[in-house]
């Protein structure tokens, strides 16, 4: 890892542990996450916020107000509304996509369960995530949330991540594997 993202990796560790850490003493982490699912939602459908979040131009006092009033509008508990503004303050807006994605993970580890990271050619229907979870369950021995992404360049076929573990069955991978053998023939 770079030393830039190790450092951003570190600065959304510690916030998200004292948020953690909060939530967990109040008993609200079913609170916390339906926030964490919001923001990453935001984070995803807004480019302005993704912008304004990394931006060096914008005044502190102006991150804080609008990340404010973004969290007042998706009714973020107020543990978080407080974290964001803070994390404002000190201009560490930048660091939010880490803070999101160390949040889902203790979510995760507190709940006992995994998350798979599964990109296919199309979207997945509701019975197709169902049974991929249950065949990851088995094999991981864990609950299995899925975190599905559309990716058309696959061709067909499915790539899961579980932890430090790759499954590609993507065609576009067997299509590459195909050319690299004619190319050590020829």
């Amino acid at each position: 890892m770079s030393e830039p993202a190790s450092i951003s990796s570190g600065i959304a560790q510690r916030y998200a542990a004292a948020i953690f850490e909060l939530a967990k003493e109040s008993k609200s982490l079913a609170g916390l996450e339906a926030n964490v699912d919001g923001l990453d939602a935001a984070l995803a459908d807004s480019a302005d916020l993704r912008e304004m979040i990394a931006s060096p131009v914008i005044s502190r006092a102006a991150q804080e107000k609008a990340i404010t009033a973004l969290g007042s509008k998706m009714g973020l508990d107020k543990t978080v509304c407080n974290a964001l503004a803070l994390m404002a303050q000190n201009r560490r807006l930048f660091v939010l996509p880490q803070l999101v994605a160390c949040l889902r993970a203790m979510i995760s580890e507190e709940k006992g369960e995994v998350t798979a990271e599964v990109i296919s050619a199309k979207a997945l229907t509701k019975t197709q995530a169902a049974n991929l979870a249950k065949t990851l369950q088995e094999r991981v021995g864990k609950a299995v949330k899925i975190n599905a992404t559309v990716d058309d360049t696959l061709i067909g076929g499915l790539v899961v991540k579980v932890g430090s573990q790759m499954i590609d069955t993507s065609i576009r991978s067997r299509l590459n594997s195909l050319q690299n053998a004619m190319k050590e023939v020829g």
